[in-house]
């Protein structure tokens, strides 16, 4: 195996969160609240709320939780590299939700199974030669008509860059920039790519009026995180 053909977190999977939270202060919330606020954006975009859906990369299914409370009667699956992350994930998870653990190169679903595959902030941890061919499995596990959801990190936004150089697991993370994502989408046949960005501004107290104007403000390529979503 090439060095760092993708991170493995296993020495992370039990204080990940606390480990998070830590590097997070600067932006006013908390680790949980990021994961919240992913899956209500695929929540409010989607209308059919009786899915599969696979979390890539799940680590510590901290998602698996946000995803059961807005979209009840869907199914969850999570696959990850780190073997120590998926039993964290087992153990804190109900019954409801599926975690696996995976090579790294091969996704272990059937084709056509999902009806929208999520990953976040995941890719920034794997060698980019690696990346063409994920995206062809995602596109492979995807139902037609389903959707991929690619969250990254901006590395457009100085703040998003610092928080990332001082995160202890981040230490060899490579960020996507937009222009990357949406070329790779286009390699595939996957249609219609859109970027969209997302938390302009810190979540403390004083910027909490300016939230709401966020969605108006999602071409504008400087928000701290950025999501591309396509159809198969």
């Amino acid at each position: 195996m090439k060095e760092r053909e993708f991170d493995h977190f296993d020495h992370f999977a039990n204080d990940y969160r606390d480990i998070h939270n830590t590097t997070l202060k600067i932006s006013g919330a908390e680790s949980d609240y990021f994961s919240f606020h992913k899956i209500e954006i695929i929540n409010s975009e989607n209308q059919n709320k009786s899915i599969k859906f696979l979390d890539f990369g799940c680590g510590d299914g901290n998602s698996a939780m946000h995803f059961n409370q807005l979209m009840p009667q869907s199914n969850y699956f999570g696959i990850d590299v780190s073997e120590k992350s998926i039993e964290v994930a087992n153990s804190k998870s109900s019954n409801t939700n599926n975690f696996t653990h995976f090579d790294g190169y091969n996704i272990p679903y059937e084709n056509d199974f999902f009806d929208i595959v999520f990953a976040a902030n995941v890719f920034h941890h794997i060698h980019f030669e690696l990346h063409l061919n994920l995206f062809k499995e995602i596109y492979r596990v995807l139902k037609k008509g389903g959707k991929f959801y690619l969250f990254e990190h901006n590395p457009w936004n100085p703040i998003t860059r610092h928080i990332v150089n001082t995160c202890p697991f981040d230490d060899d993370a490579v960020l996507l920039n937009p222009i990357y994502s949406k070329k790779t989408f286009k390699k595939l046949n996957f249609e219609s790519v859109k970027i969209n960005f997302i938390l302009f501004f810190p979540r403390n107290k004083v910027f909490q009026p300016f939230l709401s104007v966020e969605k108006k403000l999602k071409k504008i390529p400087f928000g701290g995180q950025y999501y591309a979503v396509s159809t198969k």
